[in-house]
C-alpha cells in the first residue's frame, strides 16, 4: 500500500525555558482562598507553581529562555532573522514584547512581534515561522512562549489563581536538513462562537478600563473551567488525530505527547481517547501549573534537557486556549 511520506520544511534547531525561583506550594492558598492544597491537586493534578519576583516582567523571562534555546541550537544572536513572541501578559499593551526582548537579547533590527492565541500561542506562532522559513523568507527564527499569569488574575478567585504560574519557553527554528526531521504538520483552528468561556473581558476597546471596572476585576482572567474541560478534550483528541493523518502517521508510530498542562485530568482523558500510553505523555502540571503560551515549550524543553525526548522520535504537540483556539503539530526531533 503507498505510503505518503512528509518531507519537513523546517526543524527545531534549540530548545530553551526558564522558570522563576520563587515556589507557591498548594498549602499556601489555603490561608487566601477557601479550598484546600488536597483538593486543588486532586481536581487539577498541582501541587506548587513558579511566580515571578517584584519587578520582573515578561520579556525578562523571555530573554533568559531564549538566549538557553540560541546555545542550544549552536547559533548566536546575530544568526537570527526574526522574533515572534506568543504572550497574552504582555509587558505592556504597546509596543510587542517581542520588541523588548529583541533589546535585551542585542539582535539587529529584525522583525519582531507578538502573537495572541491564548494557551495555543505557542503552536500559532511556530506554524507561522514554518510559513517563512518554509517560504524562504526567513531562515532562522526565535519563536518564544512567555507569559506571567500571575499578574492577569485575581488573587482572590479559587476558580483561576491555583490553575496559574509564571515562565517562558523557546525554540529556534531552521531549514529543515533533509533528514526526515523537523515539522511535519500543523493544523491550527478557532471558534469565536466559544470566546465567552475564557477570557480577560476590560481593558480594551469594548470595555475600556474604569474604577468600577477594576474594582469589579474586569482586568482579571474569568473562566467556565467544567465547560473548557469537555471542549479541550474533545478538540484536543480530533485533531491530534488530524494532524497525525496529516503526517501519514497513526498514533503507534508516536513516541512523545506534549500538551498544553492545563489540567491532569485532561491528560488522562486524551490518553484514553487515543490510545497512546500515559507514560508518553511528557507531564510538568505538578510543579509549574498552567503557564499559558510557555506551557509546551517549556515541558518540551526539559524532556530534551533530561534525555526523554531524542533526536529523530516522533512528537505531539497539541494546546487549547481564549479564542477559542486550538492546535496540534507532529514534530520530528
Amino acid at each position: 500500500m503507498y505510503r505518503m511520506v512528509i518531507e519537513p520544511r523546517t526543524r527545531i534547531l534549540g530548545t530553551g525555558h526558564y522558570v522563576p525561583a520563587h515556589i507557591v506550594e498548594n498549602a499556601e492558598l489555603e490561608r487566601e482562598l477557601s479550598t484546600t492544597g488536597e483538593w486543588i491537586e486532586k481536581h487539577t493534578g498541582i501541587r506548587r507553581r513558579r511566580i515571578a519576583a517584584e519587578g520582573e516582567v515578561t520579556s525578562d523571562m523571555a530573554t533568559a529562555a531564549s538566549r538557553l534555546a540560541i546555545e542550544a541550537a549552536g547559533l548566536t544572536v546575530a544568526d537570527l532573522d526574526m522574533i515572534i513572541v506568543a504572550t497574552v501578559s504582555g509587558d505592556s499593551p504597546m509596543p510587542a514584547t517581542a520588541v523588548h526582548l529583541q533589546q535585551k537579547l542585542g539582535a539587529d533590527l529584525i522583525p519582531s512581534f507578538d502573537l495572541n492565541a491564548s494557551f495555543a500561542g505557542f503552536l500559532y506562532a511556530m506554524t507561522v515561522a514554518d510559513q517563512f522559513i518554509a517560504a524562504g523568507t526567513y531562515k532562522t527564527i526565535l519563536v518564544v512562549g512567555a507569559d506571567l499569569m500571575s499578574r492577569r488574575i485575581d488573587p482572590l478567585d479559587r476558580t483561576t489563581r491555583p490553575f496559574f504560574g509564571d515562565g517562558a519557553g523557546a525554540v529556534v527554528l531552521g531549514p529543515a536538513q533533509g533528514d526526515g526531521r523537523g515539522i511535519l504538520s500543523s493544523k491550527i483552528h478557532a471558534d469565536g462562537t466559544l470566546a465567552h468561556l475564557i477570557g480577560i473581558p476590560g481593558g480594551g476597546s469594548a470595555e475600556p478600563m474604569t474604577a468600577e471596572r477594576f474594582a469589579n476585576k474586569r482586568h482579571a482572567l474569568k473562566m467556565d473551567g467544567h465547560e473548557l474541560l469537555q471542549i479541550t478534550v474533545k478538540h484536543l483528541t480530533s485533531y491530534s488525530m488530524q494532524a497525525l493523518k496529516a503526517a501519514g502517521l497513526t498514533s503507534a508510530e508516536l513516541d512523545w505527547v506534549v500538551p498544553h498542562q492545563a489540567n491532569a485530568n485532561i491528560v488522562e482523558k486524551i490518553s484514553a481517547r487515543l490510545g497512546f500510553s500515559r507514560s508518553k505523555f511528557v507531564e510538568n502540571i505538578a510543579e509549574y501549573g498552567n503557564t499559558s503560551a510557555a506551557s509546551i515549550p517549556i515541558a518540551l524543553d526539559e524532556a530534551v534537557r533530561d534525555g526523554r525526548i531524542k533526536p529523530h522520535q516522533t512528537v505531539l504537540l497539541c494546546a487549547l486556549g481564549a479564542g477559542l483556539t486550538w492546535g496540534a503539530s507532529i514534530v520530528r526531533m
